[in-house]
């Protein structure tokens, strides 16, 4: 049976409005209107002409229904400066991801989520409970995304070919999850996903968007990223922009990031602080980072590869259960699934469910 979700869903995900569908199909905009909001299905050869458009296999249009992220739940950085098409095919995306982490899910035992709800705490102190939750202490995190892993966060790429969509973050019931921008650099996507973090442990359940609550979940992640004593610590008087170059390795942050620390801890003077800002964009470090750090990978994503392919579980296997190109997968994976499923042959998935254990 065709279902008219699915279709919404493609159609967002490769950022195509009703009336662009309808024009590369064939067919007029009020049948497309019509089939998203299930008033009628369209025929075969509409559909395979649909499939092709959208480059969707023909099977994913009468699958299951989707759990969908809403736009009212899920958090962006960037939401105030995001087109429309940009921010559902994101969503869209972690339509996708659900799918596949529901799949995963069912063959693997996962790291339950250790995020306390810490909505009443203010940002810098919410840093504090969680690092002291978390047994950090001060030192820096060396990895952003192998230290969420392990947390019971789920972490998914997205490979967009924008820098509107930053990254998001929502909670799916009790489970959070965080999407990150493989675009940007690896600072970058470092404080991204410490911004989203402190969106799961500040505004859970609770409505993610508007100017406080991104600067709430920006105050969160430079204080969890940079802790107080440990920065303070460690700061050079009066700094040049070629010490913060060469200290910022230290975090693993921006330098823009680091700068603004510093500043927001009374350690730089205002026009210190704005005499660095005005350097680093003569030097275009606005938007190329300086000595960019090894960019962030999945810790999880490569082990649960490695127990499929000992199962003699395809890449393939894994798209045509979920009716899912498997670059589109690939996509959601860091890219890691190309080359941890290469090869092997088809026999199913896992017999039964294997634990995972996650050495941060």
């Amino acid at each position: 049976m065709f279902n008219a979700g699915r279709l919404q869903v493609a159609r967002r995900r490769r950022r195509f409005t009703k009336s662009e569908l309808a024009s590369r199909v064939g067919v007029d905009l009020r049948a497309v209107t019509a089939y998203e909001r299930a008033e009628y299905e369209p025929s075969f050869e509409t559909l395979t002409r649909i499939a092709a458009v959208l480059d969707f296999p023909i099977g994913w249009f009468s699958d299951k229904d989707l759990h969908q992220p809403s736009s009212q739940t899920a958090s962006f950085r960037s939401q105030a400066r995001m087109a429309a098409g940009h921010r559902d095919a994101a969503l869209a995306s972690g339509a996708l991801a659900f799918l596949l982490s529901d799949w995963l899910e069912t063959r693997f035992t996962l790291p339950d989520p250790d995020l306390p709800d810490l909505r009443e705490e203010e940002p810098e102190a919410a840093a504090i409970t969680l690092r002291q939750h978390w047994s950090l202490g001060e030192r820096p995190v060396k990895n952003v995304v192998h230290l969420l892993e392990s947390k019971g966060v789920r972490v998914f790429s997205m490979a967009e070919d924008t820098t509107e969509v930053d990254a998001f973050s929502l909670w799916r019931e009790t489970t959070p999850f965080v999407f990150l921008n493989t675009m940007k650099s690896a600072e970058r996507s470092r404080f991204d996903a410490a911004h989203e973090l402190g969106h799961l442990v500040l505004h859970r359940h609770a409505d993610p968007r508007g100017k406080e609550v991104e600067h709430q979940a920006n105050t969160f992640a430079s204080a969890f990223l940079m802790p107080r004593g440990s920065i303070l610590g460690h700061a050079p008087v009066l700094p040049n922009l070629n010490a913060l170059i060469k200290l910022k390795k230290f975090w693993i942050v921006s330098v823009a990031a680091l700068a603004y620390r510093l500043h927001q801890l009374g350690a730089l003077t205002d026009w210190h602080y704005r005499s660095l800002c005005i350097e680093m964009g003569q030097r275009g470090y606005r938007i190329n980072e300086p000595d960019e750090a090894p960019r962030e990978m999945s810790l999880v994503f490569p082990q649960l590869f490695k127990a499929l392919r000992e199962e003699k579980t395809t890449r393939a296997d894994i798209a045509g259960e979920l009716q899912i190109n498997v670059e589109e997968l690939d996509k959601l994976v860091f890219g890691l699934m190309l080359v941890g499923l290469d090869g092997g042959n088809s026999s199913g998935a896992a017999n039964s469910k294997a634990n995972l254990q996650i050495i941060k």
